[in-house]
């Protein structure tokens, strides 16, 4: 602080010698505030300083200045402060200045004096600080200040050796965290800079439109851009580009049982070649009834939020008769009597534990996974880990079943009764309320995992679990890998070994290279001499291995709902490996999983493509309308039509000497197999007609319906296809399950009020199908002189023998669409092409 002693301190004045100044005989002054403020700042206001500034003497005597406050020695170090006094800028050049001046001082050629009568600086009344330049710089120098050179660079602080202010001293002092908070913001600004610097280049190009009409159209020509270039990208990243042949689905064998190979095609419709004299399957077999039911533990995945999506679960086919029971008159609920719906969920959110812990004591449905809610991040490992230690389901009620479950390891282990849901078997509540001590509940023989957007048929997915487990639960064993050696060729190995050696001395490698072999490379495998007996082997589980659900693209099952059986379930839950296998697509994860099983080729892969599919309105590839047994039975007949002409064509193509080539994987579907009457892929579903009630458009809906296939042009009425509707009898073709299993993808509570009103209401026997039963019995109990009419005219042709004669225009309509119709279900009934 060199500043503050200093100007405390006393020194000697400077004998410095000062001449008179003579200021010009015809020079205004301005007054002592445009003096001070500079030359710049009286140029810059215009002040009229020769007209109203009065004149000051000609000669004004010198005055010795106050001794500065400094020494003398600093004065070459110091820059001397400038007089605020206009009289001393014009030295004279008389001989009293020569005598008191020397010729160097006098007059110096660069001094402003001669060029501004003013202050070429506004005074400060601190000190001023040499800056170590001189007061006449080089012509060089002087050129840099130039303003045609451009703005002067501005020079670093340690060059201009200015002391810091006391509000910047803690930068320094307190580390580096100041000088990174303005590097921070330097870069920050200089990033604005740059970006305007771009912009402003951009601006001024001489492409860039300037114009309105120019700028409307580089616009429009962004957006269409931007839009095709969005378009090409979904077309691109979309894997599913064509619709699918669901109608072959429904009628050709699916899938072998043994895990698909990778080699297969995703799009092979089939796996092996499809005979030429195959049947349709028919489900359920004959002896369904006599198969005891099958325990199944269905985890429907939510979430906090989905309070409105669980309460539709819990009042429609989670607790529906028709869900639990089937078509038809049922079975009284004995088929789902050890069926369990439960709600899983990750860790709620804070705002939302209070809603879902009064939701848990209300309803007792929902399950709290120890994870935070995700969707591919481990949850469907941490819900089958937790299936595998406490899932539980009912025990079986009763036994006059003809086959029951037998031999397996998870059957004698069993928990007592919990506190049951609302939707839980009925025969469970009937169990709690009749005993004082209810029976235990047992483990699951299948466990599955559905999504909240699907609506699952209870009795239609148990009846075909039920089945997968009496099957035979192991498969063929597979044929001898390549590693397992036959005993010819060990004792090969064996005649060998003593003429060459066949395993290398590493220790002598080792010696030689001069180098140490880690411990596995030196320790000696054993001989097949010196290996002790291998110990028997114990015989293999007789749990059912199965994998169930819908396969897509021959690689793995479709997420939205699959099942598996419980001793998969249990290794899932204990393999080390699947605990690193967690994250990804959880329905390709789950997939790989089970191709890691030591017993892969075991495990039976069981798809289900027909019964199981999307929406009408979602517009996916999977979608088509609501399907019941009596269109499926239709879309065989036509399929089967289709394969035999299909086997001729191929064998017209082949030559004479080569055989037929029968239809299968590499032969392409045929397009018409993939035709829906109600949606179409890649558009949105629209109604047949736009007049149509809440009965009407739910009926629209239905793959097949005649109510899906009016249309504005007249030939058909939506009051006709309504009387000719089917009844869930005729639609079941009297059985009890057979039809859709899970529909997908309903993104919209309206849509799945839409489902349950097509899969679970509908009246069992239409007027016109109970009319047209009472008239076949009257006819065939009369006897009368008339031949009766076989059935199939009664079924079809009897309105057209009870249709009075046409007299009007809308008569004749009506009469045209009634024959239509029957047409039309002559030709269904002969299974003709319709579509």
């Amino acid at each position: 602080m060199s500043f503050v002693r200093d100007l405390f301190q006393t020194s000697p004045r400077s004998h410095v010698p000062l001449g008179h100044v003579t200021a010009p005989q015809d020079q205004h002054y301005p007054p002592d505030d445009v003096s001070r403020a500079g030359p710049s700042t009286a140029l810059l206001h215009n002040h009229p300083l020769d007209h109203h500034l009065p004149p000051r003497p000609s000669s004004v005597p010198l005055i010795d200045p106050p001794a500065p406050p400094y020494e003398e020695e600093e004065f070459n170090a110091r820059a001397p402060r400038r007089s605020t006094d206009a009289s001393l800028l014009y030295p004279t050049r008389n001989a009293d200045s020569s005598d008191r001046y020397p010729p160097s001082t006098a007059a110096s050629v660069c001094s402003t004096a001669t060029n501004t009568p003013f202050a070429s600086r506004a005074p400060s009344p601190l000190p001023f600080y040499y800056s170590g330049a001189s007061s006449c710089s080089s012509d060089s120098e002087s050129e840099s200040e130039s303003p045609s050179l451009g703005r002067p660079s501005r020079q670093p602080r340690w060059r201009t050796d200015e002391p810091r202010r006391w509000w910047q001293l803690g930068f320094r002092s307190n580390g580096t965290e100041g000088w990174r908070r303005r590097r921070k913001w330097r870069d920050v600004v200089w990033g604005v800079r740059t970006c305007k610097r771009v912009i402003r280049r951009l601006v001024r190009h001489p492409l860039f439109p300037k114009t309105p009409v120019t700028i409307l159209l580089t616009l429009l020509f962004l957006t269409i851009f931007g839009v095709s270039l969005t378009f090409l990208l979904i077309y691109i990243l979309n894997p599913d580009k064509e619709p699918l042949p669901w109608r072959g689905y429904c009628t050709l064998p699916q899938h072998s049982g043994r895990p698909p190979s990778l080699s297969l095609s995703p799009t092979a419709l089939l796996q092996t070649p499809l005979p030429t004299n195959l049947t349709p399957s028919i489900f359920p077999p004959p002896d369904f009834d006599t198969l005891a039911p099958a325990g199944v533990f269905i985890g429907v995945f939510s979430m906090d939020t989905a309070v409105e999506r669980r309460m539709l679960v819990r009042s429609t086919w989670a607790n529906h008769v028709r869900s639990r029971e089937g078509a038809g008159n049922g079975d009284g609920g004995i088929g789902t009597s050890r069926t369990v719906v439960r709600f899983i969920l990750g860790q709620p959110r804070k705002d939302w534990e209070r809603r879902v812990k009064l939701e848990m004591e209300a309803y007792n449905d929902m399950v709290i996974l120890p994870v935070q809610e995700n969707m591919n991040s481990g949850k469907t490992h941490a819900f089958f880990s937790w299936a595998a230690n406490h899932s539980w389901v009912p025990p079986l009620y009763q036994d006059n079943f003809t086959r029951m479950p037998e031999e397996f390891s998870y059957m004698n282990v069993s928990n007592p009764a919990p506190v049951l849901a609302s939707h839980d078997p009925a025969l469970a509540h009937q169990d709690q309320l009749r005993s004082a001590s209810p029976q235990p509940w047992v483990r699951p023989d299948f466990v599955v995992k559905a999504d909240d957007d699907s609506f699952v048929m209870l009795a239609e997915l148990e009846a075909r679990l039920r089945v997968e487990l009496y099957k035979d639960p192991i498969p063929p064993p597979p044929p001898p890998s390549d590693r397992k050696q036959s005993a010819s060729q060990q004792s090969l190995i064996h005649a060998r070994s003593d003429e060459e050696p066949a395993i290398l001395d590493f220790d002598h490698i080792a010696s030689y290279f001069d180098f140490a072999l880690p411990s596995y490379a030196t320790r000696v495998p054993p001989t097949l001499a010196a290996s002790p007996p291998a110990a028997p082997e114990e015989p293999p589980s007789r749990d059912p291995l199965v994998f169930w659900g819908y396969l897509v693209k021959n690689r793995f099952m479709a997420g939205e709902l699959y099942a598996l059986s419980f001793a998969l379930v249990d290794w899932v839950s204990k393999d080390p490996i699947v605990k690193t296998m967690v994250r990804g697509a959880e329905d390709k994860q789950t997939s790989k999983w089970i191709r890691a099983h030591p017993r892969a080729e075991q495990v039976r892969w069981s798809s289900e493509r027909c019964w199981i599919y999307d929406h009408p309105r979602a517009g996916t590839v999977y979608s088509h309308g609501f399907l019941f047994p009596s269109e499926v039975k239709r879309v065989q007949e036509g399929v089967m039509r289709d394969v035999q002409r299909l086997a001729q064509q191929v064998a017209k193509e082949t030559s004479s000497t080569a055989p037929a080539v029968p239809p299968g994987q590499n032969v392409p579907a045929p397009e018409k197999w993939s035709h829906s009457t109600v949606s179409k892929f890649g558009s949105r579903y629209s109604p047949p007609t736009g007049d149509l009630n809440l009965d009407y458009s739910v009926e629209a809906l239905v793959e097949g319906s005649d109510m899906s296939m009016i249309h504005d042009d007249g030939s058909l009425s939506a009051d006709l296809a309504w009387k000719y509707r089917e009844g869930r009898r005729k639609r079941y073709d009297g059985r009890r399950v057979g039809g859709t299993v899970v529909v997908h993808f309903i993104k919209k509570n309206m849509w799945f009020l839409e489902t349950a009103a097509a899969l679970l209401h509908g009246e069992d026997v239409t007027p016109l199908e109970r009319a047209l039963d009472s008239a076949r019995e009257t006819e065939e109990a009369s006897v009368g002189s008339e031949e009766p009419a076989t059935d199939a005219e009664n079924s079809s042709d009897a309105h057209e023998v009870r249709e009075p004669e046409a007299t009007t225009d809308s008569d004749r309509t009506h009469t045209r669409s009634t024959r239509t119709m029957a047409r039309r279900r002559r030709a269904l009934e002969g299974g003709e092409e319709w579509f």
